[in-house]
């Protein structure tokens, strides 16, 4: 499954959060989230994702793309 990670800036610590009380479901999946998100979180957890750019310089932008293409199975915001 592919699965992409979004969060705001006052979110990031949840995200970090979830992503480690998750870490054993999300470690075979796809994993994919904007650039400081998807940093964030591998610091903590040691998880593998492809990040894309940050938020401001269009990472949402991205993942909305890989949305609208049907590339993304779950997204996680």
């Amino acid at each position: 499954m592919k699965i992409a990670l979004i969060a705001h800036d006052k979110k990031k610590n949840d995200m970090i959060a979830l992503a480690i009380r998750y870490k054993e479901t999300l470690a075979p999946h796809d994993l994919c989230a904007t650039g400081t998100t998807g940093t964030l979180v591998m610091g903590e957890t040691g998880l593998k994702i492809t990040r894309m750019k940050s938020g401001p310089l269009g990472g949402d932008q991205q993942i909305g793309s890989m949305i609208a293409e049907g590339k993304l199975d779950l997204v996680i915001f």
